[in-house]
C-alpha cells in the first residue's frame, strides 16, 4: 500500500513540474490578436483565435418613464379614501344599525345582466369586481410616457414658433401701406 502511494506521489510531482513548463512554452508565442481593421466577415486561418464582432455598447440608460412609474408606485399620492371615512361595519348596535340581512337580489340580477352584456360584446368583466381600483406599474408607465411625449411635442412646437418668428424680417412685421394716388 505504501509503495502504491509513493508511486502516485512521484507521478503527481512529475505532472506538476511539466505543467508550468508547458505553460511557459505556449505563452512564449502568444496568439496574434485581431486588429481593428480586420473585417469580421473573414475567419482567421489560426484555429486558436476567436474573433467576436459586435458594436460597443454606448452605456446603459434607464428609461425615464419606467423610473417615474416606480417613483409613483412608492409614493402613490393621496389616500384612496380622503378624510379617513370608514363605512359602517355592521358589528355595532346603536340608533342606526345595518339593516341589510342577506343578499341584495335586485343588485345581483343587475350585476348578472351587466356581466352577460359585457361577455356578449367581448369585453372583460374583472373590473366590475374591483372595490379599490388602483393603477398598476405598467399603467403608471404608460401615463408617464404620454406626459413626456406631450411635453416633447409642446417644446418642439414652441421651438418651431420661435424659429418662425426669428425668420421674419422687420419689414414683414410692419402693416402694409396703401399705394400713393
Amino acid at each position: 500500500m505504501a509503495a502504491v502511494l509513493t508511486v502516485a506521489l512521484v507521478m503527481l510531482a512529475q505532472a506538476a513540474a511539466a505543467a508550468p513548463a508547458a505553460a511557459q512554452t505556449s505563452s512564449a508565442a502568444p496568439a496574434p490578436k485581431p486588429q481593428a481593421s480586420e473585417s469580421c466577415g473573414t475567419p482567421s486561418s489560426d484555429g486558436r483565435v476567436i474573433v467576436v464582432c459586435t458594436q460597443r455598447p454606448q452605456g446603459y440608460r434607464l428609461n425615464p418613464d419606467v423610473m417615474e412609474a416606480k417613483r409613483e408606485m412608492k409614493n402613490p399620492g393621496q389616500p384612496v379614501r380622503p378624510g379617513g371615512h370608514l363605512p359602517p361595519d355592521c358589528a355595532s348596535v346603536g340608533p342606526a344599525p345595518c339593516m341589510n340581512a342577506g343578499i341584495n337580489l335586485i343588485g345581483a340580477a343587475l350585476t348578472a345582466a351587466e356581466m352577460a352584456k359585457r361577455v356578449a360584446a367581448g369585453q372583460e368583466i374583472g373590473s366590475m369586481f374591483e372595490t379599490d381600483p388602483q393603477l398598476n406599474e405598467y399603467q403608471r408607465y404608460q401615463m408617464a410616457k404620454a406626459r413626456r411625449e406631450a411635453e416633447a411635442t409642446q417644446k418642439a412646437a414652441e421651438a418651431k414658433a420661435k424659429e418662425a418668428d426669428a425668420g421674419r424680417t422687420p419689414s414683414d412685421t410692419r402693416p402694409a401701406q396703401k399705394p400713393p394716388r
